[in-house]
């Protein structure tokens, strides 16, 4: 059974159209969401999870109401949380095998850190996991002894290069600044540094 972290951000809804494809082989134990109730209540309906985890008690109210109105029998409701006491309960829940951590920002920390200390298997999309307490949480991961995938934009190309070959073949990986807060940057800008020169020229 897997926990979603950002059931309802875009590597949620791919992770859920990856359990679509393969039922009866995944089943989804949690989903944990931001705002979006609408979808979110679209997801309980056809993957029927155990625990539902939103930001605030203010979510738990509009699912509620969805649910209601969607005509599904009470007994057939997952549990319904918010916080992030919650959040660490679905991704540490004994019935979960795989957590996907694609919660924005630094908010799906203690969750997935908590999940890698309880030997979960980690699908990392959100960087700033990783950004924020990268020595620490690695430091978790090799201890637990645990797999951890990067499955999103830069860090699962350089995770590829090293599983694709010999890690010996590798010599340098280069990330360009394609997206995030450099966008929109010019490319001379990148070079004015105070002193006039960069470090990573």
């Amino acid at each position: 059974m897997l926990s979603v972290l950002g059931s309802t951000g875009s590597i949620g809804v791919s992770t859920l159209d990856v359990v679509r494809q393969r039922a009866p082989e995944f089943s989804v134990f949690g989903l944990v969401a931001g705002q979006n109730t609408q979808l979110l209540s679209s997801q309980i309906l056809e993957f029927r999870p155990k625990l539902v985890v939103l930001a605030d008690s203010d979510g738990v109210k509009r699912v509620a109401a969805e649910l209601e109105n969607a005509c599904l029998a009470r007994s057939q409701w997952p549990e319904l949380a918010f916080g992030a006491e919650a959040r660490i309960l679905a991704a540490t829940a004994p019935e979960v095998d795989f957590v996907m951590s694609a919660i924005v920002g630094v908010a799906g920390l203690p969750a997935t850190y908590a999940a890698i200390r309880e030997k979960k298997r980690i699908g990392l999309a959100n960087k700033e996991v990783l950004v924020a307490s990268g020595k620490l949480v690695m430091s978790a991961v090799r201890e637990s002894g645990i797999d951890l995938l990067p499955v999103d934009s830069e860090h699962n190309g350089a995770h590829q290069c090293f599983r694709a070959g010999r890690r010996s073949e590798v010599t340098r990986l280069l990330l360009t600044a394609s997206g995030g807060p450099f966008r929109a940057t010019e490319a001379a800008a990148l070079w004015d540094m105070e002193d006039g020169e960069s470090d990573y020229r």
